[in-house]
């Protein structure tokens, strides 16, 4: 009887840019003030990415660190998919410039755009090539240069982003490791609620569109905070339940960095107490697809084979999902 192949993470690697942009400095551009953004958010600080570089850059530098930590050649892997709403450009993939940059020659590559969801999309995406026998080496990116979409001068939307990539490595494995379950969803009835109104087919640049500021992200905050929290933690319990497992039995929760009010709910209807929540937004804020796999990279050396790991998200689309993996190392 053949055994089920499972994909397995078998290293992490990580980048955010040097440049830190604090609560005081943020107070200096917009209304604002550190008190009021962390008591409503839980973010202190976000990375910027500076210069004339895209999310590419900061998606090969993860990478990179990936292939070095888990000596891979890059000739050896398989499949990129990158995660991510700010591509250096509309084509070609940001997947395919990351792939040509580490020197990924024989992978084929692409990119899912599924806003805060896009890493989970992503990683179960990667996880179907693992175990359908098709390939050995996929590497999945969550990578966005939020600072390229954001208005610093909306104080809604400006004090939540930052920048920043994460990278893991699947690897097919016959023992109880890997992805195990995941339940992924979405909703375009909520499109409206968080998006970026032109630049796409629809409204195509032109004078008007960057005069109306409408290149950049758009957000009704109380809708999406009030889905996001009913949203999050319902998957994340669904999940659970497929599974029977108890908070008890879950190692870490790994929630994406959007609010720290949204991470307390999610964890709560868990019944996961705050010491097995994995949490960074206060370093990076909302880094979008490279929430999740920045909160493996910080936690990484706290991480015990075996452990049960619950990934969660909500992101513009709607898009949500929850995803159940056992770590392999």
């Amino acid at each position: 009887m053949n055994k089920k192949i499972r994909a397995a993470i078998t290293g992490v690697g990580g980048y955010v840019p040097e440049y830190v942009l604090t609560n005081e400095e943020l107070s200096t551009m917009v209304e604002t003030n550190n008190e009021w953004i962390l008591e409503r958010t839980g973010i202190k600080e976000r990375r910027i990415l500076k210069g004339e570089r895209g999310t590419s850059y900061m998606g090969a530098k993860a990478v990179q660190e990936l292939l070095e930590k888990t000596g891979t050649k890059p000739e050896e892997v398989d499949l990129i998919i990158c995660a991510t709403v700010t591509p250096d450009m509309v084509f070609p993939a940001t997947a395919n410039l990351i792939a040509a940059e580490v020197g990924a020659f024989n992978a084929f590559s692409y990119d899912i755009a599924a806003a805060c969801s896009g890493f989970l999309y992503a990683m179960s995406t990667g996880s179907q090539f693992i175990s359908s026998g098709t390939y050995k080496k996929v590497i999945v990116v969550g990578a966005d240069k939020m600072s390229s979409i954001i208005d610093y001068e909306d104080r809604t939307t400006c004090i939540l982003f930052g920048d920043g990539a994460g990278a893991v490595m699947l690897e097919p494995t016959e023992e109880e490791y890997g992805v195990m379950d995941f339940v992924l969803k979405s909703d375009g009835r909520g499109g409206d609620a968080l998006k970026m109104p032109a630049g796409g087919s629809l409204k195509p640049a032109s004078i008007e569109t960057v005069q109306n500021r409408e290149h950049f992200a758009k957000q009704d905050g109380r809708t999406v905070f009030k889905h996001a929290v009913s949203n999050m933690a319902g998957v994340s319990a669904e999940v659970m339940e497929r599974n029977n497992l108890t908070g008890d039995d879950v190692a870490w929760l790994v929630p994406h960095q959007a609010n720290k009010r949204i991470i307390d709910a999610t964890a709560n209807r868990m019944n996961i107490g705050p010491e097995k929540v994995m949490l960074n937004i206060e370093k990076y804020g909302n880094t979008t697809a490279a929430t999740l796999p920045l909160c493996l990279w910080d936690y990484e050396n706290q991480l015990n084979k075996g452990d049960n790991i619950v990934f969660a998200a909500f992101g513009g689309g709607f898009t949500w999902g929850a995803l159940y993996l056992k770590w392999a190392y």
